[in-house]
């Protein structure tokens, strides 16, 4: 018993001068495992890899689950998208196969009207495809120069369209090149119809990426996302070579077109004739409505 009650006094006075001293003792440690890190570093660089390597398949065999369960949550997921992308596609599908209908409906009554009206389609339009060599960009000047001239059938007022609309037409011919006024030129104007109420309005450039429409008899009927086609007045060009799409309404006459070619990309175009005499760099057939069909050209 007496024995115990002195290793008890003992043990309590070593716990004593354990916690005085803990702080002390620790320095005392770090200080020497930075003296052996210093001393040789090949042993212990040998006891981090060791551990790592220890550490590495405990490590993997917990990552093992986490990523299975991972994976089975990712599953889950794309299932339930792809439920819900299923339903939309069918819902699209549905909407497309009545818009074939309309579109077929409106192809067979449009032969039969062409019919009774004995219609005839204008002149087939003749095209040559030309290179930007340079650009006329400036402060109050937006066009470029074409590569191809009066020798290649290019004549002014004819028609420079992109894949995308119409991008200008023909200011200045020479002999083997010609200037390009684009449409967001101060100086260019274009009679134009809004494609979905048929009204009539001039297209005005300010230099700006964005046209300017006037001209208006209604503002109010304008909306955002309305095409711009040509008119066909004036006689430069048939009707329906989209032009831009409006992006802003506001009070009074301020409505803006953004056009659909993109200026800042332009390498290729299309020089079009919609008259009767054709280019001779090279002709395909084309609705009047639209440039002709081929190879798109940014």
């Amino acid at each position: 018993m007496a024995i115990r009650d002195d290793f008890e006094i003992v043990a309590s006075q070593v716990r004593t001068a354990v916690q005085r001293f803990a702080l002390g003792l620790l320095m005392i440690a770090a200080f020497g495992a930075m003296l052996l890190g210093k001393a040789d570093t090949v042993l212990v660089e040998h006891a981090r890899v060791l551990a790592l390597d220890l550490a590495s398949p405990v490590l993997e065999a917990i990552a093992r689950p986490v990523a299975a369960a991972n994976r089975v949550i990712a599953d889950l997921k794309e299932f339930a998208s792809l439920r819900e992308e299923n339903a939309r596609l069918r819902e699209e599908n549905v909407r497309l196969l009545a818009w074939q209908t309309a579109a077929r409906r409106l192809e067979n009554e449009n032969e039969r009207m062409r019919g009774l009206a004995n219609f005839r389609e204008g002149p087939e339009a003749s095209f040559i495809t030309a290179r930007i060599v340079g650009d006329s960009v400036s402060a109050y000047v937006r066009g470029a120069l074409l590569n191809v001239g009066r020798k290649a059938g290019v004549a002014s007022g004819q028609a420079v369209v992109t894949g995308e609309g119409l991008a200008g037409r023909i200011a200045e011919v020479g002999e083997n090149s010609a200037r390009v006024l684009f449409v967001t030129d101060v100086n260019s104007r274009l009679p134009v119809l809004i494609e979905r109420t048929r009204e009539r309005a001039i297209l005005a450039g300010d230099n700006s990426p964005k046209l300017r429409l006037s001209l208006l008899q209604s503002v109010a009927g304008v909306q955002r996302g309305d095409r711009i086609v040509t008119s066909g007045h004036g006689g430069s060009f048939p009707v329906g070579i989209p032009v831009g799409e409006v992006v802003e309404t506001g009070e009074g006459s301020s409505v803006r077109v953004r056009p659909f070619a993109d200026f800042s990309r332009l390498e290729f175009v299309r020089v079009v004739d919609y008259g009767v005499t054709g280019l001779v760099g090279g002709s395909g057939p084309a609705a009047p409505a639209a440039p002709p069909a081929g190879v798109r050209i940014r």
